[in-house]
């Protein structure tokens, strides 16, 4: 199996033929998951701990079900009622944690390197939920398998991301992945919301939409992420959907059969036309809703797989 990872902490440390494993066992799962009966019994007796300190409805929901949909055990901590609200740190956390003998831990982390930190510290396999501005790989796994489905390929495509590049940890994922993918990449928005040290990411900068989207193959709008914003980085909400909101008349720069994506939550009107997110012809947003479940089934099967081996080969070693 072209899968040895023990965690999956983000996509900077998977190989391609890694990736590509994930994205065939996903297919599986897609086909699965559109049956009558969608269970299967892959992580049975397995327990699965969602462990949420920032919100996030779709990407929680997503894990559970797909948790649930292979045979774990699942439950989600309330962080906002738990021991971390009363000054617990997060190695405490951590040890509670692997106390109660978790199979898999999903994390999502306001702080960049958290999910890594916990990892060092539990014997379970740990999943990265999201973490600060660092990485959000399940979302760059499911934003590929998307492409790949609506493209019938995930090389050699022209990629625009656009918006809030600066804030996200979606585009910083998939950059580097569609990057590992042999993809022409660019970044399309506003300076104030390019990252520094833009230039040596290896991809083109436009401020530009015309420019940016000309001849794309992929359109991949990303949310204003006001929560993280702490200064004036746009003028208003209406001057930036005049400017580089994806509407019609801007999309028709890029390629003909060109398709549109957003990792979701929207603003409607401010980062994306309303009509457009909704158009079927264009838009793959609700493809990859449906995508991250399948995605999410596959990482868990295959850490799951990891783990029995490992598991397995401890326990050879003690009775030797």
């Amino acid at each position: 199996m072209a899968f040895r990872a023990r965690h999956l902490l983000g996509i900077e440390q998977l190989t391609p033929l890694e990736i590509t494993t994930i994205l065939d066992l996903a297919e599986r799962y897609v086909d699965l998951n559109r049956r009558t009966v969608k269970q299967s019994d892959v992580l049975a007796g397995m327990t699965q701990i969602n462990l949420f300190f920032e919100n996030s409805t779709r990407t929680q929901s997503s894990f559970e079900l797909a948790g649930k949909r292979l045979g774990a055990d699942v439950m989600n901590m309330s962080v906002a009622n738990s021991s971390v609200k009363k000054g617990e740190t997060l190695i405490d956390t951590a040890m509670t944690l692997n106390a109660m003998h978790p199979d898999l831990l999903v994390v999502r982390h306001q702080s960049s390197g958290a999910v890594n930190l916990l990892a060092q510290k539990v014997d379970c396999a740990v999943l990265n939920a999201g973490d600060g501005r660092h990485e959000h790989p399940t979302q760059a796994l499911l934003d590929a398998l998307t492409i790949r489905r609506a493209k019938g390929r995930l090389q050699r495509l022209t990629v625009a991301i656009c918006g809030d590049v600066a804030h996200s940890r979606v585009a910083r994922s998939n950059l580097i992945l569609l990057g590992k993918m042999e993809n022409r990449l660019r970044l399309v928005g506003p300076p104030t919301l390019m990252p520094p040290g833009v230039a040596d990411l290896g991809c083109e900068v436009y401020g530009d939409m015309a420019e940016g989207l000309k001849g794309a193959d992929v359109v991949m709008m990303l949310r204003l992420q006001k929560e993280r914003m702490d200064g004036g980085f746009i003028p208003s909400e209406r001057e930036y959907y005049h400017r580089y909101g994806l509407d019609a008349e801007k999309l028709a720069h890029a390629k003909p059969d060109a398709i549109v994506m957003h990792p979701g939550p929207m603003n409607r009107g401010v980062e994306i036309d309303g009509e457009l997110a909704d158009d079927i012809n264009r838009s793959v947003i609700q493809d990859q809703v449906e995508m991250g479940v399948a995605v999410r089934m596959a990482c868990m099967d295959l850490l799951a797989r990891n783990l029995r081996a490992e598991r397995g080969r401890k326990l050879v070693g003690t009775m030797v």
